[in-house]
Formats: structure tokens, C-alpha cells, sequence
């Protein structure tokens, strides 16, 4: 049985995802945010996505954890800023020893929709669909993290075997 912590990182936002499954069966477990105040400095945004990435993976003991590679934005300043994002999550997930693996947002969006220009309402959609929820996952950053797990999920015959 694998446990898969997907993670969409932004310095105002990190959504997070998990999906449990064995053999050809995925299900939902949870997702949310985390959330850091506009008013914190951006090093008490980093700490804080640390720690609730860390406490997440406490409480929900994933066993692979997935995240969105580096996407380049036309503004440097803000790829800066997500990288650090990533790499405050991206820390806690290997402190903890658990596996790290990286999908582009087209890889995510094309393994999830069929189509790696999917719009976010489409993989939004589609994860309602996949996962049998009955509500969609109320913020983007929540449903990206959901599908980066998924993405994850569908790759698993990659990662031995299991």
C-alpha cells in the first residue's frame, strides 16, 4: 500500500494532497493549505511552510511525496521566490526520509486530463471525476497538489514495482 503526499508550493500558499492505493486502486485521503500571513517576512514564510509541510507528513505518514518541478516564470523574482517554497517543503519531506519525486505542471496536467494544456478547471473536474469526491476541491493550490499525487499514482508501476 502506498501513501502519496503531493504538494503544489507557493509562498503564499501551499496546497497539499494525499492519495492512498494498492494495485489499480487510488483513493482520497485529504488536502488542504498552508497558508502563511501576507505580513510575515518572506524568511517566517518559508519557516512556516517548513513546518506545516513537516506536521502534514507527521499526521498523514505518506510514504512517496510528489512536487511540482520548477516552473520559470517570465518574472526571475518569482522563480526565485517559488523555488524557496519548494525547497522548504521539499527539506522537510527528505528529513523525514521519504522519497522526493518532481512532474512538470504539463507531465501533472497530461496524466490527470490527457492533455498537458488543460486549464486548472479541467484537472479540477477531472480529479472529482477520478477520485469520486463530491464537491471540488475548493482552492486551485489544493487541487494541483491533489493532481501532482495523482500524477504520481499513475507513474507507480515506474517506482519498483510496487
Amino acid at each position: 500500500m502506498y501513501r502519496i503526499l503531493g504538494v503544489d508550493p507557493g509562498s503564499n500558499c501551499t496546497g497539499y494532497g494525499l492519495v492512498s492505493g494498492s494495485g489499480d486502486q487510488v483513493a482520497y485521503v485529504s488536502s488542504g493549505t498552508i497558508a502563511p500571513s501576507r505580513t510575515q517576512s518572506r524568511y517566517e514564510r518559508l519557516k512556516e511552510i517548513y513546518d506545516g509541510v513537516a506536521r502534514v507528513i507527521r499526521e498523514l505518514e505518506p510514504t512517496h511525496f510528489a512536487i511540482e518541478d520548477v516552473f520559470y516564470s517570465k518574472n526571475p523574482r518569482s522563480t526565485l521566490v517559488l523555488g524557496e517554497a519548494r525547497g522548504a517543503a521539499i527539506l522537510a519531506a527528505t528529513l523525514a526520509g521519504i522519497p522526493v519525486y518532481e512532474y512538470s505542471a504539463r507531465e501533472v496536467k497530461q496524466s490527470v486530463t490527457g492533455n498537458g494544456a488543460a486549464d486548472k478547471s479541467q484537472v479540477s473536474f477531472m480529479l472529482t471525476k477520478i477520485l469520486n469526491l463530491q464537491t471540488t476541491p475548493e482552492r486551485a493550490d489544493e487541487s494541483d497538489a491533489l493532481a501532482i499525487a495523482m500524477c504520481h499514482a499513475f507513474k507507480r508501476r515506474d517506482w519498483d514495482g510496487k
